[in-house]
């Protein structure tokens, strides 16, 4: 896709201080599009209040970053788990942009912190207000957001709206509220594209697989990979150190924003692995990554490392055995 494919559109990218949102905001900008991005004010921030993140990126970086790039940012402090903040945000970018918005990503994301100090507890030894903590800007948020953003961009008949999900909406991953925050989040997708149908706005739910984002970073150093990520620890080390870097989720972003026919994946989960696969890139370092659908990886994951050793690199899980990876009913 050339450079400067998104020229003259509008993007949102919610939680874009740090990580994937940093990641995508960057492409986003990088391809030309004007993009608003979101953080909580400094002295509200995570990494305010967490001495282990205190070091990490900025949403002032971010801008400044895609500025740097030649691009253009829009920084805006928003809580996203308050709606009136939200509401206020959406009113910002449309008198800003006379209407329009062309792409929008639900990326934000609060509970690395609750995430990080489970210590591998069962969700009935956890305070019941984890929930809260992990899906009220996980999840409602994102719900809200899409609201607003749907408004603008049906009336222009035109729009994509991009849910960051991740493995964990398909089988367990870390803890109860984080499973289902993540599943919800691609039924949400499914089930608005179908109202979504004949209006020019298009939704999907993005699987990143393993990021080398700040926090897997902080994880790692901490030794807290096999409590928070529930697995083999050198397993998950390794798939985060040989994992994509932020920025390929943005280029998949980029490619899905610059395809006519996006409405053909209209309520899909789509795998980064993939996209990158079917619109011909690469990471930033010119290598594919981690492949979240590797069968070798996936063996080693769940103990069968001699199984593994004869599997190639290549050999990848067909998309139907991971949806019956995840299948809920019995067979009888």
């Amino acid at each position: 896709m050339p450079p400067s494919s998104l020229v003259g559109k509008f993007a949102l990218v919610t939680g874009a201080s740090r990580g994937i949102g940093r990641g995508i905001a960057l492409q986003l900008g990088q391809a030309g599009a004007t993009v608003f991005i979101t953080g909580r004010q400094p002295a509200q921030s995570f990494a305010a209040s967490h001495a282990d993140f205190a070091h990490l990126p900025s949403l002032e970086k971010t801008e400044r970053d895609i500025e740097a790039r030649g691009g253009k940012a829009v920084a805006l402090y928003c809580d996203h788990s308050d709606s009136r903040e939200i509401q206020e945000l959406f009113k910002k970018i449309e008198t800003q942009t006379k209407g329009q918005l062309d792409i929008l990503v639900n990326n934000a994301f609060s509970a690395v912190s609750e995430l990080n100090n489970t210590g591998g507890r069962p969700f009935y030894q956890l305070d019941p207000s984890i929930w809260d903590a992990v899906n009220n800007v996980g999840l409602r948020n994102h719900y809200f957001c899409a609201v607003y953003a749907c408004r603008m961009m049906t009336q222009r008949k035109s729009g994509l709206v991009v849910n960051v999900s991740s493995l964990g909406g398909l089988t367990y991953a870390i803890n109860v509220s984080y499973g289902c925050g993540k599943a919800a989040l691609d039924r949400m997708a499914t089930d608005m594209a179908e109202e979504l149908r004949g209006t020019g706005v298009s939704i999907v739910s993005l699987w990143p697989a393993a990021v080398k984002t700040e926090a897997s970073k902080v994880f790692i150093n901490a030794g807290k990979t096999q409590e928070v990520f529930k697995g083999p620890a050198d397993v998950i080390t390794e798939t985060l150190v040989t994992g994509e870097s932020p920025e390929f989720a943005g280029k998949c972003v980029v490619a899905l924003a610059s395809d006519a026919k996006i409405n053909r994946k209209s309520g899909k989960v789509l795998l980064t692995g993939d996209i990158a696969r079917e619109y011909g890139f690469k990471d930033i370092d010119d290598r594919l990554p981690m492949d979240s659908r590797s069968l070798k990886i996936a063996l080693r994951f769940l103990g069968w490392r001699r199984l593994a050793s004869w599997i190639p690199a290549w050999v990848r899980i067909p998309l139907p055995g991971m949806h019956f990876a995840g299948y809920k009913f019995t067979l009888w």
